[in-house]
């Protein structure tokens, strides 16, 4: 399984990035793929999650600004981040869960939003 992490940058507060997770070595249509971040001196906290259905979930922090997405003919999961604030930066990274003890994680890619 590998997990990579595009998109990130510098963005000014109230500007927008778009993250890509381009994802193989698994049959991306049946499964639930995520994303999360890590902030400085924090644990890797939930972002937004979809479905191999289409269901979508975001924390709350994020509703109404970023939009999850993705395409299974492609094998890749977008993320669409507008109205960025100082406090969204940090590492981005796409998951995917497999099993109850099977799970991975890209590397990331750093967000940080300042002025």
């Amino acid at each position: 399984v590998q997990l990579a992490e595009s998109g990130g940058g510098l963005a000014r507060p109230g500007g927008s990035l778009r993250l890509s997770c381009a994802a193989s070595g698994f049959t991306f249509s049946n499964f639930p793929l995520s994303w999360g971040r890590q902030q400085p001196g924090k644990e890797l906290e939930y972002v937004a999650q979809i479905t191999s259905d289409g269901r979508i979930g975001y924390a709350d922090f994020v509703k109404g600004r970023f939009t999850i997405s993705r395409d299974n003919a492609k094998g890749m999961l977008y993320l669409e981040m507008d109205n960025l604030e100082s406090g969204d930066t940090g590492v981005y990274h796409c998951a995917v869960r497999l099993s109850a003890t099977e799970g991975y994680r890209g590397p990331g890619t750093q967000v940080t939003v300042s002025s």
